[in-house]
This record gives C-alpha cells, structure tokens and sequence, in this order.
C-alpha cells in the first residue's frame, strides 16, 4: 500500500479497479501528496497501455483567426480588421499541407479555426475538400463541437447533417477535441457566451459518435472554474463515454493567461496544479483509453514529467500550430521524431509511433537502462523498470 493518510479508501478502490465517485474526484484535488496521486494515476495508466507512450507526425491547419465569439480566454481569435487577422485561402492551405508532407510519416491533419463572420458553411466545407482530395490518405481531424454547432447554426442544416457531409464529402474521420473549455453554463456564460452551451458540445459529441465518427475531449483549466466544477466536467465526460464509447483521447489544457482579456486577473497554472489534473483526471475517466500530455501547452519539461502521472500520449511532431503559441505558449513550434523518441526514453517508457486511431506503426523497443545511462550519462539505471 502506497496510502496518502486519509485516502485509504481511494487507493483501495483504485487497486481493486473499481469506479471513483464524484466525491473521490473533489477529494483528490484536496489532497496535497502529489508523489501518490502520480502512483495512482500510474498504476491505471500502466493497465491500460503497459509501457508504451504514443505520438504521432500530425499537421495542424487553423483556416482563420476570424472569429465571432472572441472568448475571454482566447488570444487566437480576431476582428476581420484587427492587426493579425487572417483567412486561408484554398492554394493557401494545400501550400501549407504540401509543406508538411515533406516528412514521409505524416499521419494526419488536425483542422480548427475561427467562427468567420461571412464565411458558410459551405466554404469550410469546400477547403477540407480540397485538401483530402488533394491528399486522401491524410487521416482529418477537423473542427470542435463549437465549430459543428456554429456550422449547424449558420446552415440551417442539424448537427447530424453538417457531419455527415463533412464525413461523405471531405473526408472527415474524427472531430477534435478542443471547445469544451469547462462543461458548465455558469463558466461559460461570463466567458464564452457567444458559443456553443454545454449541452451543445456534448450533443454534438453524442452525435458524431453514433456516426460512428470518433473524438477526442478536453478540459481547459485554471481561469475562474471551481474545483467542484473540474470534477463535474470530468463526470459529464465519464457519463457520455459510457453511452457511446466514442472518445479515444482526452486533453488537459491549462489556460495560459498571455495576451488574452483575462492576463491581468488570472496567474498562469502551477506545475503541480497541472500534474495534479493530469493524475486525477487518469483516475476519474477509467473508461477513455487515453490520455494526453499535449507538450505545446504544458512545455516538453512538464509534458515528460505527466507521463508519470497518467499520460501514455505525448501529441506529436505538430507542424506549424498557431492558436497557443498565440496565448503565450512558451514550447516549440515543432518538435522531431527524434527529439519526441528521446524524450519518452527519457521517462523509461517505449516510443509508439501510431496512426490517428492508436495503431501502432513501429516501436523503439525495450529500454536497456544501464545502456542508456551509460550512452547519455543520465541516470535512467535507477528508475524503476515498470512491468506489463
């Protein structure tokens, strides 16, 4: 037993693999012993995806930073007039793609934008479609449930209707996961209220998911949400999930404060805030297979310290992301396979390269690490050898 005094009863339920109760999940972010909730996390992540740590070369393509709600927590989006502002054109975008297609393993497109105030639907519609016929084994990702409700919104078409032509006509495998910031009105009604509600989010998740069009989710913290509230985003998530089982990956977003409305009223997250999410969102969403430590947002530092703390995901090589980098985001704007495989060797796990759908592609094997402390002068040799 591993116990942090007083949490008894949560380690045995993790141990025993049984369900943690939305009081657990408020608990947890009381509890001040960081090194055991990272145990916790880790012996849930370690059942489900043993050693490996999964990473893809995927490119992002963000088609406008135009946009109508222009959230307070948002340093991406734009007036059409403002200094920054932009709108790709087609020749643009498959410019920006053939770029990218210089590495031989790129395995997909990750496509989010701005809500453009003249833009139809039919012209987001008309850009993915260029690109997948322009590169059809490219696996798309594209848009957010706010994107899929404003689509619905600006067409007169439902939410079942805008994907499956997205699906039928572009080409669209999975939407992202980005758009649900913190799943309550109250939060979003001060922050973001021009933009899809709660519900609105989740319907289009539902919906997509009995398209048999799969997706991500994600959580944005760290801005005016109430614990409480984390927990109950993290419980709307879990419920939906057990419906549908669509979600592959979920995404802890810290909000980065810089050059957004709310800069001089909120501090950026702490580290330990950021791992402690990390961990207590491995524990509370035992039925999503994955979980990310997007480097972009956390930093690669922090990103590789999550993977002891529930993550078995690292994101990818990412060419040219916008939308962070934009709030301040102090990591790359690329990283190389290479640089992404040592990392994760680093942590003494194996490096997966896989598709978008967690196919793995090839492995870097087993990690001998007395060979590696004594190639890299680390001291991987004394960190424990974690079994399947």
């Amino acid at each position: 037993m591993l116990c942090s005094k007083g949490y008894e009863d949560i380690e045995e339920k993790v141990l025993n693999g049984e369900r943690l109760t939305r009081e657990d999940g408020v608990r947890l972010f009381h509890c001040h012993d960081l090194a055991w909730l990272g145990a916790m996390a880790d012996i849930v992540r370690r059942r489900k995806n043993g050693d490996y740590v999964y990473y893809n070369v995927n490119c992002h393509v963000n088609l406008t930073n135009i946009c109508t709600s222009r959230c307070k927590f948002c340093a991406f989006g734009r007036d059409a007039d403002d200094l920054g502002a932009y709108e790709m054109t087609k020749e643009q975008a498959l410019d920006l793609v053939r770029d990218a297609m210089r590495d031989p393993d790129l395995a997909g497109l990750h496509i989010v934008s701005g809500l453009h105030p003249e833009w139809t639907f039919e012209q987001y519609l008309g850009l993915v479609r260029a690109l997948h016929e322009a590169y059809p084994e490219l696996y798309i990702k594209g848009f957010t449930g706010v994107e899929i409700t404003h689509f619905a919104q600006i067409s007169g078409l439902s939410v079942c209707e805008v994907l499956t032509r997205l699906r039928d006509e572009a080409g669209l495998q999975a939407i992202a996961g980005g758009g649900a910031e913190i799943l309550s009105d109250r939060v979003r009604g001060l922050l973001c209220p021009k933009k899809a509600t709660a519900d609105e989010w989740l319907d289009v998740a539902r919906t997509a998911h009995e398209l048999g069009i799969q997706s991500n989710a994600s959580m944005l913290y760290g801005h005016i949400e109430t614990l409480e509230e984390r927990v109950d985003h993290l419980m709307k998530l879990r419920a939906l999930q057990d419906e549908t089982h669509g979600f592959l990956t979920f995404i802890c977003f810290p909000f980065l404060p810089a050059n957004t409305e709310l800069g001089k009223k909120v501090r950026q997250t702490s580290v330990w805030d950021d791992l402690r999410t990390m961990a207590i969102s491995r524990l509370m969403l035992d039925n999503f297979p994955h979980i990310k430590a997007y480097w972009v947002m956390l930093t690669v530092p922090v990103a590789q310290v999550a993977l002891g703390f529930g993550a078995d995901d690292i994101d990818g090589t990412v060419h040219k992301e916008t939308i962070l980098h934009d709030a301040g985001a102090k990591s790359p704007r690329a990283l190389s396979e290479d640089k992404i495989v040592s990392i994760i060797r680093e942590a003494g796990r194996i490096p997966a390269a896989c598709d978008c759908n967690y196919k793995i592609l090839h492995t870097f094997g087993t990690i001998d690490l007395k060979k590696e402390a004594a190639e890299t002068g680390s001291h991987l040799e004394n960190m424990p050898k974690i079994p399947y």
